[in-house]
């Protein structure tokens, strides 16, 4: 890239003027000593004076200090730095300063950027292996035992297979989560938008997760009875899946018996806010933050009593966002958790 270059001349006319003065003054003394006025000479050595101490100090500037500030942005341009150097070079030593303070605070951000995705990116690793060693050994070690000799028994085989089977499910379902956020996050999806009922969009999630819920004992419901549809314009799967997440996660950490209540509000003019609150083990306020990092647990033991890929509410968020729409939480231990999310409302005139 060529660079610009951007004369700086207040040093040389600083400084010519104060050696203008100098030896003005100097020549003023002698001749008060000499007592030999000669002001016309005065007069025309001072603008002389001025003009070859200017043309000297630029010169000098420009051949010794600009060649190494030059430099200086040369060697900082190898860092591809958009924001220094694309601009012009320049003398003017307070302008090169700010500058140079700008760049290396830029500079600092990204090497602070970089040690936290390096952070994640460690944590992300770590989790990942987690997450598939557990089904692949669970796998392995029944294969094993079956290979050993527990095939030739009728019932140990089926059951061995069967919980082989549970474990290779459960290795799907994590990689079909991790394929579904990869192309999430680099905008590989698209979505298919219609308008539909999100109060019956609900209901059928409802009666897909019943048996699930009956397990517990817990209550799927609405905060009321919603006589009339709710039209909203979104991708519909993608949104039962949203939908289907949240519950699913009132389910595994709700309380027996309790109760999973889901409310549609209208937010603004052409937005609908869907709340879904449970009175389940809710989760400290430390970890919400983080709640929708991928593989993200509340429960930091290993024991992982709930099962699940660790995905599911970072899926959520990458959904709703994808949507252009907000995803909220407010939750407290022991008490419960309200998970909330926008979505455009519209009408049904062109269903």
């Amino acid at each position: 890239m060529a660079i610009q270059t951007r004369k700086s001349y207040k040093f040389a006319l600083r400084s010519s003027l104060l050696i203008t003065i100098a030896l003005s003054g100097l020549l003023i003394v002698s001749m008060a000593v000499m007592e030999h006025w000669n002001w016309p000479f005065l007069l025309i050595y001072a603008p002389i004076c001025f003009i070859i101490s200017f043309l000297i100090i630029q010169t000098r500037v420009e051949r010794f200090i600009y060649r190494r500030i030059k430099k200086i942005y040369d060697d900082v341009s190898l860092l591809e730095s958009s924001t220094f150097s694309s601009k012009p070079v320049t003398t003017d030593m307070k302008t090169l300063t700010q500058e140079i303070e700008k760049f290396a605070e830029d500079k600092k951000i990204e090497i602070d950027t970089l040690k936290i995705r390096e952070e994640y990116r460690k944590d992300f690793l770590g989790n990942v292996s987690h997450e598939l060693k557990t089904p692949l050994f669970t796998v392995q070690g029944y294969i094993l035992t079956l290979l050993d000799g527990a095939i030739n028994d009728k019932k140990v085989r089926d059951k061995y297979l069967a919980r082989a089977n549970k474990g290779v499910e459960r290795l799907i379902y994590i990689v079909r989560d991790l394929d579904l956020i990869t192309k999430l996050e680099v905008g590989g999806l698209k979505l298919e938008r219609e308008i539909f009922d999100i109060i019956e969009l609900v209901q059928n999630v409802f009666d897909l997760l019943e048996m699930k819920a009956a397990e517990k004992e817990i209550s799927l419901t609405f905060d009321m009875e919603y006589n009339t549809p709710i039209w909203v314009n979104a991708d519909r799967e993608k949104i039962q899946q949203v939908v289907s997440n949240l519950l699913v996660n009132s389910i595994k950490y709700g309380y027996p018996k309790g109760t999973t209540e889901v409310s549609v509000e209208n937010l603004i003019k052409n937005k609908v806010i869907i709340r879904v609150t449970d009175n389940g083990e809710g989760i400290p306020k430390k970890h919400i933050p983080r709640l929708f990092e991928r593989f993200y647990r509340v429960d930091q033991s290993g024991s992982r009593k709930e099962g699940g890929s660790g995905l599911g509410l970072s899926i959520v968020k990458h959904i709703i966002e994808a949507h252009d729409e907000k995803i909220y939480v407010e939750s407290e231990a022991e008490v419960g958790s309200e998970f909330s999310f926008t979505l455009e409302k519209t009408s049904n005139n062109a269903s």
